[in-house]
């Protein structure tokens, strides 16, 4: 008899990891190398970059120039490859209120776990950059509500993000802030912080989840987990953090190959090879391929 292979364990929701009451880490993952990694090493949720995936699968800036389509297609495949819930950037849903219901429909289906939905104009742009206007407050609590009623399943939460505080101060930020946890909002984002007194008010202001985004040398301190998670935060994604990482890494070899013409010299800085085979699931390939060898 052929045994029958065990089914993978169930991926937790992120309502039972904002249960546990204990601050959530999330790294930012932009490609399916950097899905894989971060699975491999155990985090707990994981968080799906607009800025780097915008960056890697189309080369552009984060500045309104991926649609819909490009997103839910990195979505479907990032969550395939992810064992953790995953919270994923939905930027201002792609249009109006139809689309934003598509959105959430869309996102949820590929697998997400949390969508996130931003208050800004369109185009908008990345956090922590200049220039970013925002849509009137009603016109996102009306977002909010659409996204509410267009999901599935409660186990998918609606993240609502205000980028108010950069161009028209932290008071109004919080305002709208409050406006979307009424609207039905499950986690609310007060984006751009700029002080560690600033981060406190946010804290101690609202009862739902709250998340905050760290971005080394943005608008927003770079606090200790402990501090956060005193300060009232139960999630700190750190979007930038694998990119960055990725950037000065690949500049490093770069440079040594064109200065030297030849590798010889940087292997302490690669990744080792059968390793990466493991991280990309070659094994799967070798057993498939012998199991069916003529």
């Amino acid at each position: 008899m052929t045994a029958t292979p065990s089914q993978p364990a169930a991926r937790p929701s992120m309502r039972e990891l904002l249960a546990r009451k204990r601050l959530i880490a999330a790294p930012g993952v932009f490609d399916m190398i950097s899905v894989r990694i971060a699975t491999r090493m155990g985090f707990d949720c994981l968080y799906m970059t607009g800025y780097g995936t915008v960056a890697s699968y189309l080369g552009l800036p984060d500045a309104g120039l991926a649609t819909y389509t490009d997103m839910v297609n990195r979505v479907g495949a990032f969550c395939s490859a992810a064992t953790v819930p995953m919270i994923c950037d939905g930027d201002t849903g792609y249009g109006g209120l139809l689309n934003v219901a598509h959105t959430v429909r869309g996102y949820e289906r590929a697998g997400a776990s949390v969508i996130q939905l931003e208050d800004q104009e369109f185009p908008k742009k990345c956090g922590h950059t200049p220039g970013r206007r925002v849509i009137p407050a009603d016109d996102m609590v009306r977002k909010i509500q659409v996204a509410v009623e267009a999901r599935e399943s409660r186990d998918f939460l609606i993240l609502a993000r205000t980028d108010a505080r950069t161009t028209l101060g932290l008071d109004e930020a919080l305002r709208r802030a409050e406006a979307y946890a009424k609207a039905g909002a499950d986690i609310l984002f007060v984006e751009s912080p700029e002080s560690e007194k600033e981060l406190e008010i946010i804290g101690r202001t609202f009862d739902l989840p709250l998340l905050v985004n760290v971005v080394e040398t943005g608008r927003t301190p770079v606090l200790p987990a402990d501090t956060l998670e005193q300060m009232g935060f139960a999630i700190a994604i750190y979007p930038a953090v694998g990119f960055l990482a990725m950037g000065k890494a690949l500049e490093n070899v770069y440079g040594h190959l064109q200065a030297n013409r030849t590798s010889l010299g940087i292997g302490d800085q690669l990744y080792d090879f059968p390793r990466f085979n493991t991280l990309m699931d070659f094994e799967s390939v070798w057993a498939f391929d012998k199991r069916h060898a003529s």
